[in-house]
């Protein structure tokens, strides 16, 4: 009794001054004295804004790599200083290239003419923090945490106007909006985690990110599973960040919304394809000539290049009466590698095609420039594209703008924004197992002159709305707000 009325009488009120105290005389002046640090950052940046233009940094570790997402990036930044052109460009990058090299490689690759004037690499010594070898177990998160430590470089070197992030790192949002006190906007290729890949997990599937030690365990999958939601839950908190969100087509549109409900913010803006160029590409394929089928896709795992050679032993095996038919057939496999890792993949898939004994039938052609991979297009009859769940699919939408009939996945972009399969409006095929893209390939090639021309005319007729033109527009339509902050 005697402690009860010494605890009352004594140690709370000791405790509340003691917290009273505490916040009176540390904590609200901290309050004031943070408050007043970040309006002089604002009122700076402010005065430097009016003298000098705006600072528009764009994340992007690996500018240089020559793929689909490096494209947006180079369209966007094209778009950007075209509409602001008093707006200082800078590139949060892991690149040590030359500008100029870097530059020169944009205009070969994707035929977008840009000047180093106003453009600024902010070079990034902290890549090893975001690769995935880094981290064997708990890839996902590991990856995203290593990215803030990147964001934090970054945001110490340039503390710029505006941050707009291209590559998915959303785990440098918070950093940006609370530190850095500017507008954030982000273009979304795909999400990070899906329910789909969820749903893959829960049901013990193997896939190139689930691997069957785990997908064979219950407890192992139990772990993941919770693993996965938790890291739902966290990359939801950090997208919320962002004030424009940007989306690449119905599909990501979909699972973005689901992950980070911020709709009143979230833009759908198609990706910049070559399609008026490629719409004007004329076929050289004679009928005697060899059946090229064309895949043009970085070489990585989610890319599925295995499942389009399985797709060509079948192939092979629907054909086993018509060898001169077979002999006529190559696979063209053309692709950027962005490091050694890539390069692995490749003698790999080589080692794959010799042990499928298709080694005359696949041609691999890697860092193709512009012009090689045009003349590609005019000596080829089909496309073939392999990744499942394939966010939007901006080789996709070339290859049927340059008159190649496509084989796709049966899944994501390809699946709800580009191919259409209705036989009275059909723009392609869709499969999903080998054996469903060899019947898809053997009926393309089987298809007639007029046929062949029907479904060209309407797959180049389909993709005006994924031009360049298109996507400054969206894509400037949306950063809009991001410009007016002040």
């Amino acid at each position: 009794m005697l402690f009860l009325c010494f605890t009352i009488f004594f140690i709370i009120p000791f405790i509340f001054f003691g917290v009273l105290l505490f916040a009176t005389f540390v904590l609200v002046p901290a309050a004031f004295i943070f408050a007043s640090w970040f309006m002089k950052i604002k009122e700076r940046k402010r005065q430097r804004r009016n003298r000098d233009g705006a600072n528009v940094a764009f994340f992007h570790p690996y500018c240089n790599a020559g793929g689909g997402g490096e494209r947006v990036l180079w369209v966007a930044i094209k778009a950007v200083l075209e509409r602001y052109p008093n707006t200082n460009i800078n590139i949060y990058t892991v690149e040590m290239a030359e500008p100029k090299t870097i530059l020169d490689k944009v205009q070969n690759q994707f035929n977008v003419q840009l000047h180093s004037a106003n453009i600024n690499f902010i070079r990034l010594s902290t890549q090893r923090v975001i690769e995935a070898k880094m981290y064997p177990y708990f890839t996902l998160l590991l990856q995203n945490l290593g990215s803030m430590i990147m964001g934090m470089e970054a945001f110490m070197k340039l503390n710029p106007d505006i941050y707009i992030d291209t590559t998915g790192f959303a785990f440098t949002y918070p950093i940006f909006r609370y530190l850095a006190q500017c507008p954030v906007g982000c273009y979304v290729h795909y999400p990070t985690i899906t329910s789909a890949m969820m749903r893959r997990v829960q049901h013990r599937i193997v896939a190139y990110n689930n691997s069957s030690l785990i997908a064979r365990n219950p407890l192992f999958t139990w772990i993941k599973l919770l693993y996965y939601k938790i890291f739902g839950w966290l990359y939801g908190v950090v997208g919320r960040c962002a004030d424009v969100v940007m989306v690449n087509g119905s599909w990501t549109e979909g699972h973005i919304a689901e992950l980070w409900a911020v709709p009143d913010n979230t833009y759908k803006v198609y990706p910049p394809c070559e399609v008026l160029e490629l719409k004007r590409l004329r076929s050289l394929v004679k009928d005697s000539d060899p059946i090229n089928i064309l895949s043009v896709a970085q070489f990585r795992p989610e890319k599925d290049h295995p499942l389009m050679l399985q797709a060509l032993y079948e192939l092979r095996n629907l054909l086993i009466k018509n060898e001169l038919l077979w002999h006529r057939i190559k696979l063209i496999l053309v692709g950027s590698c962005r490091n050694a890792e890539d390069e692995e993949r490749v003698r790999n898939l080589k080692d794959l095609a010799k042990h499928l004994s298709l080694e005359d039938s696949v041609q691999f052609v890697v860092n193709a420039p512009y012009a090689q991979l045009l003349r590609l297009y005019q000596t080829s009859t089909m496309g073939l594209h392999a990744m499942w769940n394939e966010h939007f699919g901006i080789s996709v939408v070339e290859s049927m703008a340059a008159g190649l009939i496509m084989v796709a996945h049966r899944s994501g972009g390809p699946l709800s924004d580009i191919v259409n399969t209705m036989d009275d409006a059909r723009t392609g095929f869709l499969a999903t197992e080998p054996d469903e893209y060899a019947r898809a390939m053997l009926e393309v090639i089987a298809l007639s002159p007029e046929e062949r021309r029907t479904i060209v005319q309407a797959a180049r007729a389909s993709v005006d709305r994924f031009s360049e033109a298109e996507f400054e527009k969206s894509f400037l339509r949306a950063v809009e707000p991001l410009v007016r902050i002040d």
